[in-house]
């Protein structure tokens, strides 16, 4: 692969690691993993966690570590995503076929990691454990799930477990500070904040939104990230719930009808925004019970099909009574 092709390679591509040592935040699985390596007994695994969290990246890095940098290329890996391919036809055809294939080189098994495996019907798990059985001694399998109670227990009793956990904010930052460094980007600390919010842990997430914003600006700030989000910012937000606070109802529904209609703000990302701004505003623990079950009501009949502005001049309504009360 040339450096062009890898420069125009999507990030999360471009960067995933390439070995075992350079997983973040999973440590108690790596160490696990790298006693594997060193005994060269490999048993089948199942990778479960949240997404964006390194799992599909553990597995390849777990191969190029076993086999060799070609372990692709030498036919001792083969990915398939269950989420595209989820039927028992694929079980009986490319996994059955794969499996049963004797490799030739050093090693006398080959790995088979099938993502999103919690995506299977139940009738494609129930022959795909058959074929764990037959075809053990020639491949070993390697199943990540987001959802690892979706996997049924006789697929579950055959595979060593390997819990992951969500990234913390600190190992995401440095993540895209690294990207940064090596993109040429300038980002201020505000804007890495912004991304592993929107991302919540997801790496892979957070890395996308970094190259979007890259696409727009090599200079990073807030206000970027919302931009490509099309989110509205905490500034706009924490304006208009203290404007409907203060008393100027009619100023706080201009500023609603301008996201809504000029900015193009979705009314659900507007009440997500709402909701993470509410626990900071100046008023009782009582009133901001009340209204975060207003707010909930109002986010059910949004999705209902209720008029977004009139739900949302309700809750406005509501909250500029309470300051009136007080």
């Amino acid at each position: 692969m040339s450096l062009k092709e890898v420069s125009m390679l999507p990030w999360v591509e471009k960067y995933r690691p390439k070995t075992l040592d350079e997983i973040v935040n999973q440590e108690e699985v790596v160490s696990s993993l790298k006693n594997i390596l060193q005994t060269k007994a490999v048993p089948h695994m199942l990778f479960a966690g949240p997404p964006g969290v390194g799992k599909t990246a553990t597995a390849h890095a777990f191969a190029r570590d076993l086999f060799g940098p070609n372990y692709i290329e030498d036919g001792y890996f083969l990915e398939i995503n269950a989420s595209d391919e989820r039927g028992i036809q694929t079980i009986r055809e490319k996994v059955k076929m794969f499996a049963r294939q004797i490799p030739m080189g050093e090693y006398s098994f080959k790995i088979l990691f099938l993502d999103e495996s919690d995506q299977l019907t139940d009738d494609a798990q129930h022959a795909f454990r058959r074929v764990m059985e037959q075809f053990s001694v020639t491949c070993r399998f390697i199943l990540a799930a987001n959802y690892s109670n979706r996997i049924i227990e006789p697929i579950q009793s055959r595979c060593a477990v390997f819990r992951f956990k969500p990234l913390s904010k600190t190992h995401v930052i440095q993540y895209l500070k690294r990207i940064a460094d090596n993109e040429g980007l300038e980002v201020d600390d505000q804007a890495y904040e912004v991304i592993y919010d929107f991302s919540e842990g997801d790496m892979r997430k957070a890395i996308n939104i970094l190259q979007a914003c890259a696409s727009i600006s090599k200079k990073i700030e807030e206000k970027t990230v919302y931009e490509v989000m099309g989110y509205v910012s905490r500034g706009e937000v924490r304006r208009i719930l203290e404007l409907a606070l203060s008393g100027k109802f009619t100023d706080a529904r201009d500023e609603v009808r301008r996201l809504l209609y000029i900015q193009g703000i979705m009314p659900s990302d507007l009440i997500s925004a709402i909701y993470r701004e509410l626990f900071y505003i100046d008023l009782d623990e009582d009133d901001k019970l009340e209204l975060l079950d207003l707010l909930g009501e109002v986010d059910y009949r949004i999705s209902e099909g209720a008029t977004p502005e009139v739900q949302l001049m309700a809750f406005l309504a509501r909250l500029a009574a309470k300051r009136k009360r007080a």
